[in-house]
């Protein structure tokens, strides 16, 4: 939006508030001079918004009484889209007054959506969890994204088509207990009823989505993010990772996520100060000494042996990097 339009916007939504604002003020709030606002104005006026003129010592614009601006039209997909960069921007590291900006645009984009949509968005809103901050996503479908929100919500549970990672197409039901936004991914974290247990499923790869009759009580206290990042945490992979650190768990966990590993405290011989056990899946195990080093704390690996020589091939490329004998790999 180029900076005219924006302030000619502005201008609009100052004049919305109500009242006479003259030109003074105006011209201050928009920073720009006394005939800019005048052209704005006509700007308005071309669009056939009824700014009115008021004469006098206390003059200025003010809008014709009873005027509101008309439902805001977005398609499902630009108001998903919009919502998902409000609410992204929470957890992204912005200062208070940034995230009370993002909250302040977000209520007025709620008054003035259609009454259906507005009910949509209130559903992503009010279900949908963030882990992290956002990074290049994987595609998902809108219409799947807001039924699944709107059933998460009103406690609905929705029969989905389903193809897992292999290619298998299946079909099942749900009771929807969240909506997680994972590293660029949307996950619907539920009561899966062909194996009775509590599953995690990717938004992508759900090809159809239908509301079912009834409602269902969820699980008291439970925590859809918390659930996801440990079912990612001890998925099931090629390499099943064990290693003792010295330190507690706050330690420890400070420096490993739950998105990388799991961290359980163990009994420790006296003396030895305190260890935790650090569990970890991988498909393969590059990358795991360079953060084992990064830890900076005593550790002994348990499982598996190919882990101590990854360490090993690790520490001699360091020590002859040190001795300036390192070649790089042609």
């Amino acid at each position: 939006m180029t900076r005219p339009t924006a302030r000619v916007l502005a201008l609009l939504e100052l004049l919305q508030t109500g009242g006479t604002r003259t030109v003074g003020e105006l011209a201050g709030r928009l920073g720009v001079d006394e005939r800019t606002v005048r052209r704005y104005v006509a700007h308005l006026t071309d669009l056939d918004v009824p700014v009115r003129s008021v004469r006098g010592r206390y003059g200025g614009y003010r809008l014709a009484p009873g005027y509101r601006m008309p439902p805001l039209m977005l398609t499902d997909d630009e108001a998903v889209a919009v919502a998902f960069g409000l609410l992204t921007s929470r957890g992204a590291g912005w200062s208070s007054t940034a995230v009370h900006a993002a909250d302040t645009a977000a209520a007025k984009l709620r008054r003035v959506l259609p009454a259906r949509l507005a009910a949509r968005l209130d559903a992503l809103i009010g279900t949908a969890e963030f882990t992290a901050d956002a990074r290049p996503g994987t595609p998902v479908d809108t219409a799947v994204l807001l039924r699944i929100a709107d059933a998460t919500r009103e406690h609905r549970p929705v029969a989905i088509a389903y193809t897992d990672r292999d290619g298998r197409p299946s079909e099942r039901t749900v009771h929807p207990y969240g909506l997680v936004a994972h590293s660029g991914r949307w996950y619907l974290t539920g009561l899966d009823s062909r194996s009775d247990e509590i599953r995690r499923f990717r938004l992508d790869r759900i090809t159809a989505v239908t509301t079912q009759p009834g409602t269902f009580t969820p699980p008291a206290g439970f925590e859809p993010a918390a659930d996801l990042l440990s079912a990612l945490a001890t998925a099931s992979y090629r390499h099943d990772v064990s290693v003792r650190v010295q330190g507690t768990p706050a330690q420890v966990r400070s420096l490993l996520p739950a998105t990388i590993a799991t961290v359980h405290e163990i009994d420790s011989p006296p003396d030895s100060g305190s260890w935790v056990r650090v569990r970890i899946q991988a498909e393969e195990l590059d990358w795991i000494p360079p953060v084992l080093a990064g830890l900076d704390r005593p550790f002994v690996i348990e499982h598996p042996d190919a882990l101590n020589d990854a360490v090993r091939a690790l520490a001699h490329r360091l020590t002859a990097a040190a001795d300036g004998r390192y070649r790089s790999r042609e």
